[in-house]
């Protein structure tokens, strides 16, 4: 399931330090970022095996995730907060801020493959 966890985050005078020691747990096999986003929504798929972390590192954006059991809305709003996407979980990303940059790292090299992109029936 779906699930936001807390990033180790430092906080001094002279600015903030966010640390992913240690804190996902898969092999890194891909990064990417998504930005300049439109009022259009993203993603709309799940996988076969990659699981993801999603970080909003600039402005904010809401991760819409159904898990074919339940549907959550996660709102990412702080550059210290990581959703934790398991292959299972069919996402859409969407209310992008016009200043948002969404972060992912994927246990997976892409391959078209991977993808799932027929949603569960409703819940």
């Amino acid at each position: 399931m779906a699930h936001i966890i807390n990033i180790q985050t430092f906080k001094d005078s002279r600015g903030i330090l966010t640390v992913l020691d240690n804190i996902v747990p898969f092999e890194i096999k891909r990064l990417f970022y998504i930005y300049s986003v439109d009022d259009t929504e993203r993603g709309g798929h799940r996988h076969h095996e990659t699981h993801q972390a999603a970080i909003c590192i600039k402005g904010s954006c809401k991760i819409t995730n159904n898990n074919g059991k339940t549907t959550e809305v996660f709102d990412l709003d702080s550059p210290e907060k990581c959703l934790m996407l398991l292959p299972e979980d069919w996402h859409v990303m969407h209310n992008f801020s016009a200043d948002a940059i969404l972060l992912v790292l994927a246990s997976t090299a892409f391959d078209p493959k991977d993808y799932i992109y027929e949603p569960y029936d409703s819940i």
